[in-house]
């Protein structure tokens, strides 16, 4: 009885954040795309008048020399820059307090995000942090606690996968308690969105792969969730169909131009998705796996995708039939079950392909309770899943994934 209240309260809240999102505007980052297409954001910046900007990455992409065309072009545009590379592959709330005195101490007027999903939420995080000296990171958590609006913000992903260059989500980690959390604010939106494939060339294979699930699963859980509209289900599709048509291309062939810029395209549409109509089970769980042991967000998602997909088939099963005619694997002639089994096969199948595993090494049978826990408290009552959870089926759900 109380199991089936609290089902119809989630419902509730879930159908008024529905409404809700369809009468906020949301900001839509101005795009930047094609080849060599980060050498005009120097010139949109100075535009706007900014003089000093702080550009957030991480050593590896600076080793790389891959910012070297952004920062070649804001030095000929007359636009100071103080470099912070000290992002963690799972930002903590210590690399954005350090970013913030960064900014601080050099004077900077703007932020650019530089790299993949960590670099840009680290980015944004810093920024609210600038505005909202008072609020501390952990008071951010959940749905529109940044207060005073970001410094300009820009976005350069160098990675297919988060969608973060448009979307009012940033994921922070606590050191303190391993958990990891995420902040949603319009606040958090950039101004401008870079999409260069050419920076995305040399991307190694397997985060090619997984970066790329990262994006299916944003565009999947977008779609089969209960908030979906117009918008968001075209989106969802048009990312799906990109993904399945491109991911594999990309993974086997870096060099690859055009399987690139789709990718890009559809980690863009995918984040435009799920920003309006929020996520499911998939990242509550793979944001404790980050937490934890520290296991990219973007393998956790892959990994985790088929297992969540199986658990609500039947519930999902016509949205699943949608996405499995939009990407190109299947017609209306077959019934949704069919297609709805056909999708989950593609995705395993894709997974396979390129080398992803079906279990979480660093997963051990000792968390399990834990990790369910802090899952369903991020899901419920926000995240508007096809079927409601409860902890022991998510306890079971997770022991799947032990190696």
């Amino acid at each position: 009885m109380i199991w089936t209240l609290k089902k119809r309260m989630y419902r509730i809240q879930q159908r008024t954040m529905k409404t809700v999102s369809g009468v906020i505007p949301f900001p839509v980052p101005m795009l930047l795309s094609g080849a060599g297409s980060v050498e005009n954001l120097a010139e949109n910046i100075k535009v706007r008048c900014l003089k000093n900007v702080l550009v957030v990455t991480d050593k590896v992409l600076m080793d790389l020399k891959l910012p070297e065309s952004l920062l070649e072009s804001l030095h000929e545009h007359g636009i100071k820059y103080t470099i912070f590379d000290d992002v963690q592959p799972n930002p903590t709330i210590e690399n954005v307090e350090k970013g913030r005195t960064l900014y601080q101490k050099n004077k900077c007027d703007s932020i650019i995000g530089f790299g993949g999903g960590s670099a840009m939420d680290c980015a944004k995080i810093i920024g609210a942090r600038v505005s909202n000296p008072l609020i501390p990171v952990r008071w951010m958590k959940g749905l529109f606690r940044v207060i005073l609006p970001i410094p300009p913000f820009f976005c350069v992903p160098t990675t297919a996968g988060t969608g973060s260059e448009t979307t009012v989500a940033a994921v922070i980690t606590d050191p303190s308690t391993h958990e990891k959390f995420a902040i949603n604010d319009l606040k958090l939106i950039p101004k401008i969105a870079v999409l260069d494939p050419e920076l995305m060339v040399g991307l190694p294979p397997h985060i090619t792969s997984t970066t790329g699930m990262d994006a299916l699963t944003h565009a999947v859980e977008a779609y089969i969730g209960l908030n979906g509209s117009k918008f968001t289900d075209e989106n969802a599709k048009n990312a799906t169909r990109l993904i399945f048509e491109n991911l594999e291309k990309a993974y086997k062939t870096g060099s690859d131009l055009d399987a690139r810029t789709n990718m890009a395209l559809a980690s863009f549409y995918a984040g435009s998705a799920f920003t309006r109509a929020y996520v499911g089970y998939v990242h509550a769980i793979a944001h404790n796996m980050g937490g934890l042991y520290g296991v990219p967000h973007g393998l956790a998602n892959a990994v985790i995708l088929p297992y969540i997909l199986e658990f609500c088939r039947k519930e999902a099963e016509n949205k699943l039939a949608d996405l499995a005619v939009a990407g190109g694997i299947g017609t209306r002639k077959e019934t949704d079950e069919d297609l709805s089994v056909k999708f989950i096969e593609k995705i395993k199948s894709m997974n396979k392909n390129m080398k992803i595993p079906t279990y979480i090494k660093e997963l051990q049978e000792k968390d399990i309770p834990l990790i369910a826990k802090r899952a369903l408290d991020e899901a419920h009552p926000d995240y508007p899943v096809p079927r409601i959870m409860t902890l022991d089926e998510c306890e079971v759900l997770v022991a799947k994934l032990l190696p």
